[in-house]
């Protein structure tokens, strides 16, 4: 897996976040997750509040995106890889903690992300430079 530097976690902690999935037939979804958050040194979590075309995707393919943007800074990086999906057991009773702890909804699940590969979004001619992938 990927490794997530401190200033990627440093974004993603500031940001909002948004989750990229494509259906069975490739069309393609996008959406902001309020609960991203990074999990470990190569993984991100979010909690699967809605359970509709997210989800859905998130079940068909495995494989997801997400986008963070510092907008003023014009800097950015792009998260790909696939999920693991925790309906119960501690990953999932904590996702329900922090959740409660914000006073958010209920998760229906907890979503790990294992990051494979990251792209640089800053602008400029370095947008979309590659700079990791396992």
């Amino acid at each position: 897996m990927a490794t997530l530097t401190q200033e990627m976690k440093d974004m993603i902690g500031a940001q909002l976040n948004f989750l990229a999935t494509a259906d069975e037939d490739g069309n393609p979804q996008v959406g902001p997750k309020g609960t991203l958050r990074v999990f470990s040194d190569h993984q991100l979590i979010y909690n699967e509040e809605t359970g509709r075309h997210a989800w859905h995707n998130l079940q068909a393919s495995g494989k997801v995106a997400v986008a963070t943007v510092d907008r003023p800074a014009l800097k950015g990086f792009r998260f790909e890889g696939t999920v693991e999906i925790h309906k119960d057991g501690k990953i999932f009773d904590d996702a329900q903690a922090f959740a409660q702890a914000r006073h958010l909804p209920a998760a229906i699940a907890a979503v790990v992300i294992d990051v494979h590969r990251i792209i640089k979004l800053d602008a400029g001619p370095n947008a979309g430079t590659v700079i990791v992938e396992d």
